[in-house]
């Protein structure tokens, strides 16, 4: 028997439906009759990072390869009888994708038509696996080449030089795709093992966004799902240290202009809850939005430009920080300013009407999300599978206070856990301090 109940949010205007499928699985139904597409995403709760687990009950843990999570998400579009997924998708009209991240696996399409055929497709194929020895080492070289390209890719690897400097022990260090060595030890056997393990629909969620009737997609669901046992995973990391490895590294590479992380790493013994997440991004957005004191004398320096430079709350199971990123001359002039802002902050409180703009800015932003029904898909896959809620934290960031937000410095952006990442031009001198 499915369980279905209504999610409203006054402030918002907005509602949708929640369902615990009779499978197991968790379903959230979001319509927007004014919307010309529909936007579906099947996800699973299974990241890079996932790499020892064991189910509830069992004496040991497993350790599989790094890029495993990966891999499986590659296999699953091949099909026992030789098809791809991708291009039954194709016959429908619907554009389908698929993405893995540190801490989750989802596949997706959009659609203008035809919603229900192409979730057809996309609850068959992930709920069917088919993996042989010689599909998988035929794989081995195409997943290989994707991780030369990344290995090649400096926006990439200024990331990952940050978080290898950042983390000592946890497998958020470990690039996504793992390396060619470690993919080269994947098995039939062990993809299998992956995939019974959290590839079980109470590990899973189904969202579909836009223009479609939710009855009809509850009758796919009833057709296609198969009850899964309510099992229990367990996931062990090593213990992270709560220093960093080392606070500045350099390379070199093929760009014009320095690129560069500065990120702070956050004691994430707990996951970040929605007040957190909430004040978080309003603080980032006081410390260094584009009505900010610190982004206008930056840009007015010609340090930053508008197009590459961000910040983020960077944060999933076992790992946290607060990351900055861009291009710039001179790096460590960015580094060293933002750190005198957030000295300023953490001396004297944000200003009055700096939290007031921050706070605005954070929230219209949220809202614009529920207009895009890619945006709301992945922000409800995302917070689930967080232990957050989409209004959970619309509503955190209306109740923010000031003290609030001043009090996330306690935790977060410390000065002894910062790290500085940046990627040189090839012609200038690189080194690891």
């Amino acid at each position: 028997m499915n369980l279905m109940q209504e999610v409203k949010n006054s402030r918002a205007r907005e509602s949708y439906w929640e369902v615990q499928h009779a499978s197991g699985l968790r379903i959230f139904l979001y319509p927007k009759k004014d919307s010309h597409s529909t936007y579906a995403i099947f996800g699973t709760n299974y990241g890079s990072v996932d790499n020892t687990f064991r189910l509830a009950g069992e004496d040991a843990y497993t350790t599989v390869p790094n890029g495993i999570a990966h891999y499986l998400e590659h296999k699953l579009f091949e099909n026992e009888d030789g098809t791809d997924s991708l291009l039954q998708f194709a016959k429908t009209g619907a554009s389908a994708n698929a993405y893995t991240t540190f801490d989750k696996t989802c596949y997706l399409f959009s659609c203008a038509d035809h919603v229900y055929e192409s979730l057809e497709i996309l609850l068959d194929f992930v709920q069917k696996p088919y993996f042989t020895e010689q599909t998988v080492q035929k794989e081995q070289g195409i997943i290989g080449q994707e991780i030369r390209m990344y290995d090649d890719d400096p926006g990439w690897q200024v990331l990952f030089h940050l978080l290898q400097a950042m983390y000592q022990e946890h497998p958020v260090r470990i690039d996504i795709p793992g390396t060619v060595e470690s993919i080269a030890q994947i098995t039939p056997k062990l993809l299998y093992q992956c995939y019974q393990t959290f590839y079980n629909l109470h590990n899973m969620a189904l969202c579909v966004v836009g223009n479609f009737e939710p009855q009809r997609v509850l009758d796919v669901c009833d057709r296609l799902l198969k009850p899964a046992p309510d099992q229990k995973i367990e996931r062990f990391f090593k213990p992270e240290p709560a220093g960093v490895q080392s606070h500045f590294v350099t390379a070199k590479a093929s760009v014009v202009t320095p690129l560069f992380y500065y990120g702070f790493k956050e004691d994430a013994r707990h996951p970040l809850t929605d007040e957190e997440e909430a004040r978080t991004e309003i603080l980032l957005e006081a410390l260094c939005g584009a009505s900010s004191p610190l982004y206008g004398s930056l840009l007015s320096q010609g340090l930053i430009n508008e197009a590459s430079f961000d910040c983020e709350s960077f944060a999933g199971p076992g790992y946290a920080s607060v990351l900055f990123s861009g291009e710039s001359k001179d790096p460590k002039a960015v580094a060293d300013a933002i750190s005198r802002a957030i000295a300023d902050v953490r001396q004297n409180g944000i200003a009055p009407e700096a939290f007031a703009r921050a706070k605005k800015v954070v929230y219209g932003r949220m809202l614009s999300g529920f207009n895009s029904v890619s945006s709301l898909a992945n922000a409800l896959v995302s917070a689930y599978f967080a232990g957050r809620s989409l209004f959970g934290t619309l509503e955190a960031i209306a109740g923010a206070t000031p003290e609030a937000v001043c009090a996330r410095l306690e935790t977060e952006l410390l000065p002894d856990r910062a790290v500085l990442s940046v990627i040189e031009p090839a012609n200038q001198a690189g080194g690891k301090a």
